[in-house]
């Protein structure tokens, strides 16, 4: 499954995901996309999953008739995210298109 890290996604996460091809939004030069735009790009080169810590995105966008999973981190915290990254991991694992999830970071 190919995988987006947002700007604000530990990238030495992508190292747990070993079973997916993971970017990063700076990788591909998106770094300024706003969300919108970011989703519109990550569809249109086949990205099923974005990995991201804005935990306002579903309020600032109409989330509805997209087919990205999004996955939705509570912190930016890398070593609280290293803490809880088997959760991280079965978020993406068993990603479902269009779902939403949060992953509670303690």
């Amino acid at each position: 499954m190919r995988v987006l890290f947002d700007q604000g996604t530990p990238v030495p996460l992508r190292n747990h995901l070993a079973a997916h091809q993971v970017s990063t939004t700076f990788e591909l030069g998106w770094s300024n996309l706003k969300n919108g735009e970011l989703r519109q790009q990550a569809k249109g080169n086949g990205f099923s999953v974005l990995v991201t810590t804005d935990q306002n995105l579903r309020y600032q966008q109409n989330l509805t008739g997209r087919k990205i999973t999004i996955v939705v981190l509570t912190t930016t915290s890398r070593p609280r995210i290293e803490r809880a990254v088997e959760r991280v991991v079965q978020a993406v694992d068993s990603a479902v298109p269009s779902s939403y999830v949060e992953v509670p970071i303690p």
